[in-house]
């Protein structure tokens, strides 16, 4: 079950409304064959947005899975790609924000789903309440504008409801939302943030390509027993010996690899071709 006989020729389904498929699809085409398709009038708001207007159902993942079903529901295919990002602060430098891509491949026909990942501290996501232009266009400048898009939100005087503007882009639209926001504001205060949608985005677009590129690389890792691919890293052991004492690391010694198809598993040591980790990595050693 090789991945050229599985997808070569195949139509799919790429579940995205914010031009993903400028990196998606040339990877799947040119690595899998894969005839990417974007359907018209897809909306992937309904599964949550940014802004927080509409809020996700379910993990990252589930999202992701959920654009694909959708996808496939309305097209009568039987293969779909979606994606879904997220941005939060990094586990072990918390006022750092990280952005996590996931790249989901759903194959109803061999009953596979695939899903590709990037880790990136690579990202402009940021906001700020700014009481003028002159702190807006600041704040701006700083986060990438005009290549990265911004969004304004407010709080109306009237209806007492928040006015959300996005996929702002030129310093002229910025500064007219921003007067129109703070003249009509409750709080006479503006919300500034970074237009998270990969059109609007390009270091987040950079990031989905980088977890499509994983997607295929795990596409094209067969399983040893079934020939299945997607057989992928489940678990990481840690523990690898320290090169003057020889007690345990931090780093890793070993990974699982697992079959999602035939549930085959094997250990791998040694990962990186290190034997043994650099004594400034061992709490022993250098404490």
């Amino acid at each position: 079950m090789k991945s050229q006989l599985l997808f070569s020729n195949r139509v799919g389904i790429l579940a995205t409304m914010h031009q993903k498929e400028r990196v998606i699809a040339p990877l799947l085409e040119q690595e899998l064959g894969i005839k990417v398709i974007v359907p018209q009038d897809f909306n992937t708001d309904v599964f949550g947005t940014f802004t927080r207007d509409v809020k996700r159902s379910g993990t990252q993942i589930t999202a992701a899975r959920l654009k694909a079903e959708k996808a496939l529901e309305i097209t009568g295919e039987t293969l779909a790609i979606a994606s879904e990002g997220s941005f939060v602060p990094h586990p072990s430098l918390p006022f750092i924000y990280s952005n996590r891509e996931v790249v989901i491949l759903l194959d109803k026909k061999n009953d596979l789903v695939i899903i590709g990942e990037e880790f990136s501290l690579e990202t402009n996501f940021n906001y700020q309440v700014v009481n003028n232009f002159e702190e807006a266009i600041d704040f701006a400048r700083n986060v990438g504008f005009p290549e990265h898009g911004i969004v304004i939100k407010f709080e109306l005087a009237a209806k007492n409801d928040i006015k959300i503007i996005k996929g702002i882009t030129t310093e002229e639209k910025l500064l007219e939302t921003v007067n129109v926001a703070l003249n009509n504001s409750r709080h006479g205060k503006v919300h500034i943030e970074t237009d998270m949608r990969a059109l609007y985005n390009p270091t987040r677009m950079k990031n989905i390509e980088k977890a499509t590129q994983d997607l295929v690389k795990k596409v094209n890792s067969h399983c040893p027993n079934c020939s299945a691919p997607g057989f992928t890293i489940t678990k990481i052991i840690k523990g690898l010996p320290c090169a003057i004492c020889y007690l345990p690391t931090p780093l890793t010694r070993a990974v699982i690899y697992q079959c999602k198809k035939c549930s085959f598993s094997q250990e791998k040591l040694f990962l990186d071709g290190k034997d043994f980790a650099d004594p400034s990595q061992c709490t022993y050693c250098n404490p």
